[in-house]
């Protein structure tokens, strides 16, 4: 038995008429008639009663036409679901960010979720918290499939999609020294204590920084580490130290703290979705055509409207 059987069941029990169901099925009357006859014997039971003038189903008939509408019913959905999944409309997908509820970061990739779930309502979303250095981790091993850190991430298994960029600023003590200032030399930092990521959980943002002092002539006095920008912030307001934050940061006023331009040879930190080069997902291929269309349309907006990232 097969699913054509079954339609040809279906279109004569709704026809009750071989000639008229055959031509539904595109077909001849004498082969729908002998595969209908085939059909029954194979079962072992007639499912039509026939006359010289009507066809009507037995009761045998209507319980299998019942089913039968069941199975080519879930068949077709069966169909429809693959063609779903090859497009990417359909699936699971596990995300991870780093990014601050107060940056700008955290603004581009709620944009991308967005649009992304507008598009494809069907597929889940599952969101992790996760360091760059766990997200690396996570995507190697499979536990996640895209991964928001920051840059520059060097691991011959992952592909970057460019998502965003925007200058460092220097947070300070509000009562500090150099918080007299509009704009702090980078060199000003060579005596100052200061307050950094862990390079383990963050080793991108802190080669970063630490090779732009060594580059300015000098060595970061580094007196305290973080996990957290909310951390570091406690550590600045305190007065125990400065840091380097990305410039969105200073969005949200903060008692006790100031935020300054730096003066000096200091590269933007910058933002990318990571994904493993292998994973031919198509779930994955949908979202990171989401994340360049979302993300070639804020930097068009931003540069029409000449305002910096952050």
């Amino acid at each position: 038995m097969e699913l054509r059987h079954l339609r040809y069941v279906v279109a004569v029990a709704e026809e009750l008429h071989f000639g008229r169901a055959a031509a539904r099925l595109n077909m001849s009357q004498p082969p729908l008639s002998q595969q209908i006859r085939q059909l029954e014997e194979e079962i072992g039971t007639a499912l039509f009663r026939r006359t010289n003038r009507q066809v009507r189903l037995t009761e045998a008939g209507h319980a299998f036409v019942n089913e039968a509408r069941l199975i080519l019913a879930h068949a077709d959905h069966a169909a429809k679901l693959a063609v779903r999944a090859s497009k990417g409309e359909i699936g699971q997908l596990t995300v991870a960010t780093v990014t601050s509820t107060e940056s700008g970061f955290f603004t581009v990739v709620v944009d991308i979720l967005r649009a992304f779930a507008g598009r494809y309502p069907d597929v889940r979303l599952v969101l992790r918290s996760l360091n760059p250095g766990q997200q690396v981790q996570a995507l190697r091993e499979g536990r996640i499939q895209v991964g928001f850190l920051t840059l520059p991430v060097d691991d011959p298994e992952l592909d970057i999609e460019w998502v965003r960029g925007e200058p460092l600023m220097l947070a300070l003590p509000e009562n500090h020294a150099l918080a007299k200032r509009s704009r702090v030399p980078l060199r000003a930092l060579a005596t100052e204590p200061h307050i950094m990521f862990s390079r383990p959980l963050f080793p991108g943002y802190y080669d970063l920084i630490v090779s732009s002092c060594r580059n300015a002539g000098f060595s970061l006095n580094i007196v305290h580490e973080a996990d957290a920008i909310y951390t570091m912030l406690a550590l600045v307001a305190a007065g125990l130290g400065v840091c380097l934050l990305p410039a969105s940061i200073r969005e949200t006023p903060r008692e006790g703290i100031v935020f300054r331009k730096i003066q000096g040879p200091l590269p933007q930190i910058e933002m990318g979705a990571a994904y493993r080069r292998d994973d031919s997902s198509n779930v994955l291929s949908s979202f990171l055509e989401i994340v360049g269309e979302v993300t070639t349309t804020k930097n068009s907006r931003r540069r029409k409207t000449g305002t910096n990232a952050g």
